[in-house]
This record gives C-alpha cells, structure tokens and sequence, in this order.
C-alpha cells in the first residue's frame, strides 16, 4: 500500500494548509501533497507502479564512457547513477562533477549523482552545473552521528535524527535550480528519520550494503525500510546494492519501483537481457 489514508491524515490535520512544529507554522505546499494523493491513489487500486532501471557506471570501463553510455540507452536503461566518493564519507574515491559533463555529452537520459562526500552543500552547484538531473544527499551528513562513526576512517556512517532544516534547505536549492532532490539512507540508519522531510523529496533512495565498493551481497535489512516508506511515500523508491534477478522480486514486493544495478548490468555478457529480467519482474 502507498500510503494514501497517510496522506489523506495530513491533510485533514492540517485543513488550514499550515503544520505547527515546534512552535513554528510551515505552510505546505497543497498542490503537491494532493498529487501525492492521487498518484498514491492510482498505485493502490491499479496495483501497479512505473519500473526503472538505473545503470551506476561504477561498474563502467571509464575509457570507454561513449560506448557504455549507448549501451545503456540500446539496452533499455532508464536513467544513469553516478556514484561520487570522496574516501571520507566512505573508504574509497572515484569521481567528481568533471565525469558527469563527459557523460552528459553522451546521452540524454537522466542522471543521478549520488554524492557520498562530506559536506555536499558545497558541491550542488558544480554537479547540476555539469548536468545532473537529480542529486542524492546522504542522510547522514544532516544528523549527529553515531559515537563510533564520527571520526575519520569510522564507517559507514549513521544517524538517528534527522536536522530538518538543513536537509530543506538544500533541497529548495537543488530544485531552485531545476534539479530533483532525493535523500539516501544507509544500512544502518532508520527511515523513520525521514518522516518530516518526505513531502519534500521527489525520491528516497535506500542503499541495501553499505556504500564504498560495487559487488557486494544485497543485505535484507533494506526490505522492512521499503515497507515503511512505501506506506508513506508517494515519490520514486529506489534501491542500490546487490540488485540482481535474484533479489529483485523481494525488492519490488517491498515497495521499490526504481532499481539500480552495476556489476550486474555492466558485468553482463548480454546487459539488454539482464535489464529486460528485471523489468519483467514489474509487470502484473
């Protein structure tokens, strides 16, 4: 379920079309939470959601980035990940605003940076500059940490709560600039952090290992997380992390509609074949 009598509470709590938290009033915006309502609508009594596939080129040979793009594009791919570490956030560095332009000369699909660095308000404008279509910021750089993930070379980072305020800030920015804005989870931080800020977001992406290195082993624990913001969230649910023929069923039967997938599609001896398993596996 979508979450529609979610949706539906809020509006009826807040019929002035304002929220009290905190002492404060935040207008909403109307329009959008209605859409939501009906998109969440249309879900529930069709039983169907729109299937994506995302292609992280991670996994891509980067001497070859106009190949592997119009790979992606023949092979039926939706959209295009890039993973950007700075082996702070995580324990590994790969690439930054200079690889998206190269690829954004070599397709049209959209394009997703996914910013696993330390203070990414700092960069938004040099990914949207270089043409990323949305920009997804890790949870944990908006929260107090963990006390044994704080240090330098402590991973993966984690939070409990969320600094509401900081995380729309940089959202109105993203979209202030035409992007879309999405937040990610890490394994070991609880989607029930994300409550106050989903109305905001045109996705939540949960990353099913922890983040650093492509090929690991999808870990189950993104399951229940998809549950619980499927009930609640109306926008794309995407999953990263050991996504695969195998363990996609489970993915979509928890409320993902947006997969992405590395090794497995880039590491395909026929990548058209494997997007097409996937997407079979969203049809009713």
């Amino acid at each position: 379920m979508c979450g529609v009598k979610y949706y539906a509470d809020r509006m009826s709590a807040n019929s002035a079309g304002v929220v009290s938290s905190a002492g404060k009033i935040i207008f909403r915006d109307w329009t959008r939470l209605l859409g939501r309502v009906m998109i969440c609508w249309l879900w529930e009594a069709m039983g169907i959601m729109k299937l994506e596939i995302s292609a992280s080129i991670l996994s891509a040979d980067f001497g070859r980035l106009a190949e592997a793009m119009a790979l992606c594009e023949r092979s039926g791919i939706d959209s295009i990940h890039v993973d950007v570490m700075d082996g702070h956030f995580v324990p590994n560095i790969t690439i930054g605003p200079l690889i998206v332009q190269a690829v954004r000369k070599y397709t049209k699909l959209p394009i997703e940076s996914h910013l696993m660095i330390e203070n990414p308000w700092d960069y938004l404008d040099a990914f949207l500059d270089a043409g990323s279509s949305v920009i997804g910021l890790h949870a944990e750089c908006y929260g107090e940490r963990r006390p044994a993930c704080r240090a330098y070379g402590q991973y993966p980072k984690e939070i409990d709560t969320l600094d509401v305020g900081r995380v729309l800030r940089d959202v109105r920015r993203i979209r202030g600039r035409g992007g879309k804005a999405c937040l990610v989870l890490n394994p070991g931080t609880p989607a029930g952090c994300l409550e106050e800020v989903l109305g905001d977001l045109d996705s939540v992406l949960v990353m099913s290992v922890n983040p650093g290195f492509s090929g690991q082993k999808f870990m189950p624990v993104a399951l229940s997380k998809l549950e619980w913001l499927r009930a609640r969230f109306a926008g794309d649910l995407a999953v990263d992390g050991g996504i695969n023929a195998e363990t996609a069923p489970a993915v979509l039967q928890a409320g993902a509609n947006v997969l992405v997938t590395a090794s497995y599609f880039f590491g395909s001896a026929s990548p058209a074949v494997a997007v097409g398993a996937l997407r079979a596996l969203g049809r009713p």
